[in-house]
């Protein structure tokens, strides 16, 4: 099999996600070659064919020319595969070249099993294993769904390519968004509540412990969901990504989602009670415990001291 994977270039910078495209195609045993509009000052580390537009030219977000430049270098390439990150450049590019290849396209594929591509269903709480029918087709990653354990390395070949398609949008520039609520990518501690709290008003017990270690409370996804926390308080690929010294995951089973936005924790204390949730393959202790019963206990001991 044969990948073009899609790297992302945006304001003046690689994203990392470019290594977890070229993970995607190691795991995947591929040959592979990537397309990028970005510069050659700044290449992502990889042994193969690295087809480039220069982002000057081409601008760093222009649909209708990028999707025409991918055309030609799928041309060129003939790929089984077409891989792009799932995120606001991913989601606009890849349909467009979808429909103008006639082929599948699989959105947010989190897994590779037995040669199936894996994506959530029901809001993330079942898995659906799919396979393309078409020849062709094309695929969006998860965002730390295919982290490599270690950065690739190697220099590429690099084939430049001439951007000619003007495209219909003008882009202007980036906007940060307006900063509402808590900042916790600043908080040292955080305790997340996951839907295994199991109602709103146990959001209590999750806050009194953030309290008394002095730290914050966060949530995963599911309960923003369900409006029982702020979505400030969100921590995720949709919401905020934290690197605190200590993190508490109370009640969360590890969605990929949820995972990619706090794998950069220095310590990981989850407590579950299932043993085989996912989040215990990265937490540093595992707890094996009802929340509503151990939590409360925690607190009224660290405010003891």
């Amino acid at each position: 099999m044969k990948i073009l994977l899609v790297a992302e270039y945006r304001d003046g910078q690689l994203l990392g996600t470019s290594s977890e495209l070229i993970n995607f195609a190691t795991s995947m045993g591929a040959e592979s070659a990537m397309f990028l509009v970005g510069s050659e000052n700044k290449l992502p580390s990889y042994n193969g064919r690295i087809y480039l537009a220069d982002s000057g030219q081409a601008g760093e977000f222009n649909p209708d020319g990028h999707k025409q430049l991918l055309l030609e270098v799928i041309a060129k390439e003939q790929p089984q595969m077409v891989v792009l990150p799932h995120s606001s450049y991913g989601w606009d590019l890849a349909p467009r070249v979808a429909l103008a290849l006639k082929a599948a396209q699989i959105s947010e594929v989190v897994e590779v099993r037995d040669g199936h591509l894996v994506v959530p269903a029901c809001n993330a709480k079942l898995r659906r294993q799919l396979k393309p029918v078409t020849d062709n087709c094309v695929v969006t990653l998860q965002g730390g769904a295919f982290t490599p354990s270690e950065e690739p390395s190697g220099t590429p070949e690099v084939i430049k390519v001439e951007a000619t398609a003007a495209g219909a949008v003008q882009f202007h520039g980036y906007e940060e968004a307006a900063a509402t609520g808590v900042d916790l990518s600043k908080a040292d501690i955080i305790v997340s509540a996951g839907r295994g709290i199991g109602k709103p008003e146990n959001l209590e017990i999750i806050e009194n412990l953030a309290k008394a270690l002095k730290g914050e409370y966060g949530a995963s996804r599911p309960v923003v969901d369900a409006e029982w926390a702020d979505q400030s308080r969100q921590v995720g690929t949709t919401g905020q990504t934290v690197s605190p010294k200590l993190y508490v995951a109370c009640g969360i089973s590890g969605a990929i989602q949820h995972l990619a936005g706090m794998k950069k924790s220095e310590f990981v204390l989850a407590i579950n009670t299932d043993k085989d949730a996912p989040i215990g393959e990265i937490a540093d202790v595992l707890a094996v415990a009802d929340l509503k019963q151990l939590v409360p206990i925690l607190t009224e001991k660290l405010n003891a001291l």
